[in-house]
C-alpha cells in the first residue's frame, strides 16, 4: 500500500497540490471550517497531468489532505 492510499484508508481526502503563498492560504481556510490537515511532500507519482513545474521546487510544493476533525477533538 502506497503512503498516499494509506493516508486514504485512514480518512483522509486529497484535496491539491501548492505552494506559497497559496498553500498557506488554503491550510487557513480549512482549518477555519473545522478540518484537520495534513501536509505531504509533493510526489508526482501521486499527480494526474502535467506536474513538472512542480518537480523543480522540491520542498516547496505540498499536498493537501483534509479529514472531519474526530468527535473528541472537535467537542474540546
Amino acid at each position: 500500500m502506497t503512503p498516499e492510499e494509506k493516508l486514504i484508508s485512514s480518512g483522509w481526502q486529497k484535496k491539491a497540490t501548492y505552494d506559497d503563498p497559496r498553500l498557506k492560504e488554503m491550510v487557513d481556510m480549512y482549518e477555519e471550517i473545522g478540518l484537520d490537515v495534513h501536509l505531504e511532500p509533493f510526489n508526482a507519482a501521486n499527480e494526474s497531468g502535467c506536474s513538472d513545474c512542480m518537480q523543480q521546487l522540491p520542498g516547496q510544493v505540498k499536498t493537501i489532505y483534509t479529514r472531519q476533525k474526530s468527535r473528541d477533538e472537535s467537542d474540546s
